[in-house]
């Protein structure tokens, strides 16, 4: 099989030559896995100066590479490559940006590179229109020619070729090959200046050594390159229950702490007026016109326990919150100033949701409405709607991110004159 090619057309060929024929990729050349040419582009020139540069149109600083010698060198170097799947690129800040996905492509698609390197303020732009089928860059910078852009394409590109490393996992599982960073690597001494290889390293159980290495992958990548991180598609279940361990482990002490729930009793009614009173007292002092009018009250609570639809949320055997979920159609949510997401009646709601002073900030409402939506797809209602009123901020913005959207406004019954019976309708498909 033929060796992968890439010839690069330059000015500083023995420097470029010199530069890869060291360590890997030159020993990769020498048994002829790949094979790579630096061509001088001035043996192509057709005056005696052998000039391959002049002043630009239009005036300007600098000089321009002339199209003639590039393309006489660029016809010399295709004459040569036969049947090859051939590329030509022109090394360029206005190219699109290289990236491991990038290299992939190239070694997948083609097995001829042909690198161009421009210098000084660039070359012919008619050389480009004719005879370049791409533009890579390396980044948002300008460098004072191509030849270290062309060489970092050529090092990562030839490394994927076969016979170039030892084995397939000595690319695969590095840095940005499946969107992870790599993970940290360690080697003798065991103890370096007062740092000790981590102990699951030195165990000799693959397996503990495999998860470890995967969890750092992920934990670097979300730590170092958060965009990254943001793309990733985590197809597997290893991946997300990793994730999610990362995730938990940063969380603030306060929303990592446990509830547990369980229907609501006679006996919990005095914790809950209690809970009652620290909510209504907390919307006051938010100015919000909320539960000010003597509501909710034991004859609300009874009638959920009754009914069975009040739920409590328990923190280390302690009542930490409450919330009703009813079954039942709201008759208030049938005159909506605006449209539902379900127009049948198919639906469950969320009334009374509060938690005590103690265990606000945590994630004691996420979980409240995570439980009113399984118990809602359990008895096969098709969404979950709720109500707030619109000056609770708190409420709209938790309800926002839960994924729940507004429908309109409801008009609700209120148990004392001079208080807005106004409320913003929320609903999620379930």
């Amino acid at each position: 099989m033929a060796p992968y090619r890439i010839d690069i057309l330059t000015l500083f060929p023995d420097s470029m030559s010199r530069v890869l024929g060291e360590s890997i990729i030159g020993r990769a050349e020498k048994k002829g896995a790949v094979e790579i040419n630096c061509v001088q582009i001035r043996d192509y020139t057709e005056n005696r100066q052998m000039q391959v540069d002049d002043y630009p149109y239009g005036g300007g600083w600098g000089l321009v590479m002339m199209a003639q010698p590039l393309k006489s060198c660029l016809d010399d170097v295709m004459r040569s490559a036969g049947g090859r799947r051939s590329r030509v690129i022109y090394m360029s800040p206005q190219g699109r940006p290289f990236n491991q996905e990038e290299a992939k492509r190239l070694r997948r698609d083609y097995d001829h590179l042909v690198l161009v390197c421009g210098h000084y303020e660039g070359v012919d732009e008619r050389f480009i229109e004719q005879c370049v089928d791409e533009e890579i860059s390396l980044g948002d910078f300008v460098l004072t020619g191509g030849e270290i852009a062309a060489m970092a394409v050529a090092d990562c590109v030839c490394r994927m070729v076969p016979g170039v490393l030892a084995d397939e996992e000595c690319y695969t599982g590095e840095s940005h090959w499946d969107g992870l960073l790599e993970y940290p690597q360690y080697t003798r001494p065991e103890v370096w200046e007062g740092r000790a290889v981590p102990e699951v390293l030195l165990t000799g159980d693959h397996e503990k050594v495999r998860l470890w290495r995967r969890r750092k992958q992920l934990e670097r990548t979300l730590d170092k390159r958060p965009d990254m991180f943001e793309r990733l598609q985590l197809s597997s279940k290893e991946d997300r229950r990793l994730v999610e361990e990362l995730k938990y482990e940063r969380l603030p002490e306060r929303l990592k702490l446990k509830f547990e729930p369980r229907r609501a009793e006679e006996r919990d009614i005095g914790r809950l007026l209690d809970i009652a009173e620290q909510a209504k007292a907390y919307l006051r002092e938010s100015g919000v016109d909320q539960w000010q009018e003597g509501y909710p009250n034991r004859a609300a609570f009874e009638a959920d326990i009754a009914a069975s639809r009040g739920w409590v949320f328990e923190h280390e055997g302690a009542v930490a919150g409450y919330e009703c979920v009813s079954m039942e159609p709201e008759a208030s949510y049938r005159g909506i100033a605006g449209e539902w997401l379900t127009g049948g009646e198919n639906y469950a709601v969320i009334h009374r949701t509060m938690a005590a002073a103690e265990f606000r900030h945590t994630s004691l409402s996420r979980e409240m409405f995570s439980l009113a939506e399984d118990l809602a797809a359990g008895m096969g209602k098709e969404s979950v709607r709720v109500d707030t009123h619109r000056d609770n901020a708190a409420m709209n913005r938790l309800l926002q991110k839960l994924g729940y959207t507004r429908c309109g406004e409801v008009i609700v019954t209120l148990k004392g004159p001079g208080h807005d019976p106004r409320r913003s309708g929320y609903e999620k498909l379930i």
